[in-house]
Parts: C-alpha cells; structure tokens; sequence
C-alpha cells in the first residue's frame, strides 16, 4: 500500500500519540502511524467477512508475500524468516530448541534485557548447563572493546553466545557482525537479540552473520503490536523447535515455516500489515527522518548532560546510537524522578537502573521536537535533586 509523502512539520501528525505527552519513550513500545493502523483495521475486518476463505484459501499466500517483504527489507530470503508475536517470544523459540548438555555454557553480556536473560537462565537449569553474564564495562569509545571484552569469557565449553544488537539498557550499538564471524570461526552458536534494531538501524542478515536474529517490528519500524520475526539459517534451522505443534509440523519432514506458521486459528493482522509499516517509511524519506531524529538525539544529550553533570558512557558517533541514547543520572538524582516526571510534567521516559547506575533513556521518534527537549531540560533541572 502507498502512502502519500508528507513534510517533516506535519510528520507528527501521522501517528495517535495525544499531544498533550512529551513522548520520549518509542524505544519502549513503539508508536503506530494512522496509516498503518487503519491498514491494521481493515486486515481484521478482511478475515472476519469470511473467515473461513481466509483461512483456508488465502491465509498462507498472503502470509508469504508479508514474509517476503520483510525479509528484502532484512537482506534475508523470506523462507528464512518466520513471524513471532515479539522478540521475547522468539527468543525462547531458540532457547528451548538448543539441546545443551550439562556444563555448557551459554555467553552473553551484562546489558541484555531483562526477559532474555531469564529464558536462558530458565533453559539453563534444566539441561545442567551455566549461563554467563560476562562484564562490559563503561564507558566504551571503540566497538573492540565489546567484541574482547565478551570473548574473555569465551570457554572450551562455550555453545551459545547470545548478543543484542542494540541494547535495551544501555542503548548502545554492538559489533554483532565481528561476534558473529568470530563465534562461526570458533563453533558457537550465536543468536542475536535485535529487539530495538528494525527501523532504526540498517540491516542485512547476511552481512551480520548470526545463526538467528530475532527482531521487533512494533517499534522502530512503527508495525502494530504483536509483529515480530525470527530469522534462521538454512544450515541450522533443523535444530529450531516450535513452543506448539500444530498443522504445519511434520516429524518426517519438519519445515521450517511451516512448523512456525501454521499453529491453528490466530489473528495474522499484524503480520500483515507489516508491508504496510515499510511502505510508510519508505514514503516518508526514512533515511532523511532517521538523521534528522539522531541530530536532534544529539542535542538531547548535550542539553540535559549538561544538567546532570555526568559523563556520557560513549562518544557521539553513529557506531554506539541511532535514536536511542542513555545519559547518567548523578547518584543523588531523585529516587522518584520518573514518576515525577510523569506526574507533574506528563514527560514518558524511562529511568534505566543498571549495575550500580542510573540512567535516563531518551528516544526520538519523527514526531518529537526541539520544544519536547526543551520540556524535559527544563523539567530536569527543576526535579533532578530530591527536595529536602
């Protein structure tokens, strides 16, 4: 579907977010545009005018052409790809399928998000196998220093190495594609959370290399809710196991999008609409949107560093962040600063504790202004330091 191109200005206009909300948190939950919503809509008013034609005639045909959308705008091929409902999701798609054995070790870092790390964790205990949260320190200034810093945990006993492209915490950019290569190099399967990278970043799954990629189209892609994809390998997609057996499993002959795509009656609009969320962007200039959101993520970090006084855990270069950035808190900053921002000023924006920090995560989005830093400095400097 085509979508009309529309000036930067008006940009904001195109998506359901009140306007009332300095809404400075995509990275969380993305936004839906209009356009793609209301695409959203009408696939779920398409299914229920006949749900049985649907389903039975043209479910699997539409499922593919979503797929291969997708997948081209991933450099991947679409019988590589498969939709999940979100990262999360597909993440234990691979956890549960990699049979380890006990003493195994499955290596990941220290700014993985939350979910992920007890999927492994959970997988771990029941196979006997270790997980490993190994240490990468801030600040970083140079992508090696991820990539050595991980591989001094690298074992004899290493089987997984599981990565996120763009960290949840952190918001920073890894080098997945240097970890990938050296993981195929060494033998280790390596599985690569890009949760935050569709949409904001870039990407080409032959180029990076994993052996599974799984990533968010609710985000930064700006999909409906419950849109996701997994991609795997030609070569090791036999080792994936679906979470339910249904219609399209095959003990004889397990394929892989069949296992994953045919489970039973579901609502595939999401899925579906995807094409439609690529056909948005790519209306609206994304590249040009995409740098004019990082120039004033730029500014963001300059305005309130300069109001918490911290030192910023990487440079400002697009190697490290897109539209996503952490900026320190000092450690007597507010305990309840987030929920006064909220409260008082209406400012949606995390406050990250991480290690012994604390961070302020600022997104930005097409539709976020110079006035919406303005607010969040200015509410920075006035609630930043409990009152006493």
């Amino acid at each position: 579907m085509a979508f009309p191109p529309d000036s930067p200005p008006t940009l904001a206009d195109a998506f359901l977010l009140k306007p009332e909300i300095t809404f400075l948190n995509h990275g969380s939950y993305g936004a839906c545009p209009r356009p793609v919503f209301e695409a959203y809509q009408r696939w779920q008013r398409t299914l229920e005018d006949d749900p049985v034609d649907f389903f039975v005639r043209r479910f699997r045909p539409l499922m593919a052409e979503s797929r291969a959308r997708l997948a081209t705008y991933i450099g991947a091929q679409g019988d590589n790809v498969v939709f999940v409902p979100n990262t999360t999701h597909g993440m234990n798609i691979v956890a549960r399928s990699l049979e380890l054995q006990p003493g195994d070790e499955v290596l990941s870092t220290d700014h993985e998000y939350g979910a992920i790390e007890r999927a492994w964790r959970y997988m771990c205990r029941q196979q006997g196998a270790h997980y490993l949260a190994q240490p990468i320190p801030l600040p970083l200034e140079h992508p090696e220093q991820v990539v050595e810093a991980l591989w001094a945990g690298v074992t004899p006993r290493t089987r997984v190495i599981s990565i996120s492209h763009i960290t949840s915490f952190t918001a920073l950019i890894f080098p997945v594609a240097e970890i990938c290569r050296r993981a195929r190099e060494a033998g280790i399967f390596c599985v690569v959370d890009g949760a935050h990278a569709p949409g904001q970043i870039d990407l080409d799954m032959q180029a990076i290399g994993a052996d599974c990629y799984v990533g968010n189209c609710h985000k930064w892609l700006c999909a409906p809710k419950g849109a996701a994809f997994l991609y795997t390998r030609p070569e090791v997609q036999t080792q994936l196991r679906p979470h339910i057996v249904g219609w399209g499993y095959d003990e004889q002959d397990p394929r892989y999008v069949d296992q994953f795509e045919v489970l039973g009656t579901l609502d595939p609009a999401a899925y579906l609409s995807v094409p439609d969320a690529i056909d948005f962007q790519a209306a609206h200039d994304w590249p040009t949107v995409r740098a004019n959101c990082r120039q004033l993520l730029s500014s963001a970090r300059q305005q309130v560093g300069a109001v918490t006084g911290q030192a910023h855990v990487c440079p400002d270069s697009p190697n490290w962040w897109a539209q996503m950035a952490v900026i320190p808190l000092p450690p007597n900053a507010d305990p309840f600063l987030g929920e006064r921002l909220w409260a008082e000023e209406r400012i949606e924006i995390p406050i990250i504790p991480w290690n012994d920090h604390r961070f302020i995560r600022i997104s930005i989005q097409c539709y976020n202004t110079s006035s919406h830093i303005e607010h969040l400095t200015a509410a920075m400097a006035r609630l930043l330091i409990p009152t006493m």
